[in-house]
């Protein structure tokens, strides 16, 4: 399954995909909200990666997984993924990571719009979120640029290098505006 926009192509993560993203993983910037932490080397990384591939052979996919790459040359900038709920709740939380070379050039924008855009046409979701860390301004603008609300603080949630830090709570329903 491929996800396409105006300049990226977002192809689901292969094992091949494991050294770009052992290596976006390893960037400190990528990792200041990031509550994996660094990973101490590749086998830690491909351990992360092992759930999303392997859920492809579910019966019902629960686990998405996404690299980012440029439609024109096809370079690794990133990786996203969505995580569903039980099937009654119809509910969605996406992520994203962009190597820092990337940032704040709309692609982590135009990613999330087409994860949006995925989850409501293709898995018929009626809710997607998305947590973001309160000091996260980049990924806070890039959520609401898509259409999402915060909805809410969620107070020391988030395990980050030793310490609890806040987390906002962002939602879009289908019949919210998001395209």
């Amino acid at each position: 399954m491929k996800l396409k926009s105006e300049r990226l192509i977002i192809p689901e993560v292969e094992w091949d995909d494991l050294n770009d993203i052992f290596i976006l993983e390893s960037q400190p910037e990528v990792d200041e909200y990031n509550t994996l932490g660094i990973p101490k080397n590749i086998h830690v990384t491909r351990e992360h990666l092992r759930p999303f591939i392997e859920d492809r052979k579910a019966e019902v996919r629960k686990k998405y997984c996404w690299t980012i790459r440029l439609g024109t040359s096809k370079k690794f900038i990133g990786l996203a993924g969505m995580t569903l709920t039980a099937d009654r709740f119809k509910m969605g939380e996406i992520w994203y990571n962009l190597m820092p070379q990337y940032w704040t050039r709309g692609y982590a924008t135009e990613a999330t719009k087409k994860l949006i855009r995925f989850g409501f046409e293709c898995l018929k979701l009626h809710r997607i979120e998305a947590g973001v860390a309160t000091g996260n301004i980049r990924s806070i603008k890039v959520l609401e640029k898509v259409g999402m609300t915060n909805e809410g603080i969620r107070r020391k949630i988030l395990p980050i290098r030793g310490y609890w830090v806040d987390n906002y709570h962002f939602a879009i329903l289908e019949d919210d505006p998001w395209d």
